[in-house]
């Protein structure tokens, strides 16, 4: 602050020089003594004000110290929060996972891989028998509905699907009949098919309780009765075929029609859990040395009971098949399996 000082003196003696000089005053030595006084006060005011200034200018650099201390610390906390939400998330989701397979027990066949993770169980009660897998779809476009050998009208067994596609699992899927057409048969299949999000031929407002049942471009199982396409396609359908009856939504059971209600059949059953993981099951029936096959009534108490959220028929008795890695694994009621129009399989 002194060079300041003498900086100042410097700008501004030469300015009284020149004011004495212009007006002839004879100005002696004590004379000047008042002035430079005052330009020292007035330095020393100035050098007041830089103090001031150099204050207040630390001031705000504290508070900004602070407040960049602040922000950082808030930081790492919402940075820590994600963490423990992210930590708190897996732990969730591996607790939910344990409770299912305590009750499905050990798989007796497993695949996992970047797009999908599937697990086979056995399904084994007192009067009847099956097969289920869980799957997680952690890539949705490996569900798929196959078409048999791609083309309306065609069938094929399940096992010819999953071959021919180099799927890993393959269950069958929709309702069908069979019918003559320039003296071959013709496969026709009931309700709505849906492919790669596109409806397959023109919607089908089928009467009654006909259901669709699928999964959505996120692989969430989608479905419900359907009365017309805009009400089909607002679920934004990625895979899905049709059959009957709905038998869960929400957890809570369905009713069912009557004539469905009490017989004993093998089955084909699509559902989900809370956590978004497929559940594919079927059961053999009409073999009295092996399966007598589930009432509808049943196994949805077997549902409910194995946790799942929603559940839907699809097409069971002799179609009923369940595949895995070119393997039949369950005994179809015909004593071998039967050629279908659609099937759902699982891409490794």
């Amino acid at each position: 602050m002194q060079s300041v000082k003498f900086f100042l003196v410097l700008l501004i003696a030469p300015f009284i020089g020149l004011c004495i000089a212009v007006s002839g005053l004879d100005v002696s030595t004590d004379h000047l003594l008042l002035p430079t006084k005052n330009v020292t006060a007035s330095i020393d005011s100035i050098e007041e004000s830089f103090c001031d200034m150099e204050g207040k200018f630390g001031a705000i650099k504290a508070q900004v110290d602070v407040q960049k201390s602040g922000y950082e610390e808030q930081e790492q906390t919402l940075s820590g929060l994600t963490g423990q939400a992210s930590e708190h998330k897996k732990m969730s989701d591996q607790i939910y996972e344990d409770r299912i397979l305590t009750m499905l027990g050990s798989p007796v066949r497993m695949h996992k891989s970047k797009r999908v993770e599937v697990k086979v169980f056995k399904l084994d009660e007192l009067d009847y028998r099956g097969y289920i897998a869980k799957v997680k779809l952690l890539n949705p476009t490996v569900a798929k509905v196959i078409l048999a050998k791609d083309k309306l009208g065609e069938k094929e067994t399940t096992l010819e699907a999953v071959k021919r596609t180099g799927a890993i699992l393959g269950i069958n899927a929709g309702g069908f009949y069979t019918e003559m057409r320039e003296g071959k048969p013709y496969g026709i299949h009931i309700g709505n098919i849906v492919i790669d999000g596109k409806l397959v031929g023109d919607f089908n407002g089928y009467p009654g309780t006909l259901s669709f049942s699928g999964i959505d471009r996120k692989g969430n199982l989608i479905g419900g009765i359907m009365s017309e396409e805009e009400e089909l396609m607002a679920l934004d359908p990625w895979q899905g075929v049709s059959f009957i009856p709905v038998l869960i939504r929400g957890g809570v059971k369905c009713n069912i029609p009557t004539e469905w209600e009490k017989t004993k059949q093998p089955r084909t059953i699509i559902g989900e859990y809370a956590n978004g993981d497929l559940i594919l099951i079927v059961v053999d029936g009409r073999q009295s040395d092996w399966s007598s096959g589930v009432t509808l009534e049943r196994l949805i108490d077997k549902l409910i009971e194995l946790g799942v959220k929603e559940g839907y028929n699809l097409d069971g008795g002799g179609s009923s098949a369940f595949v895995y890695k070119d393997e039949v694994l369950n005994r179809p009621s015909d004593g071998k399996l039967r050629p279908v129009v659609t099937n759902i399989v699982i891409m490794p």
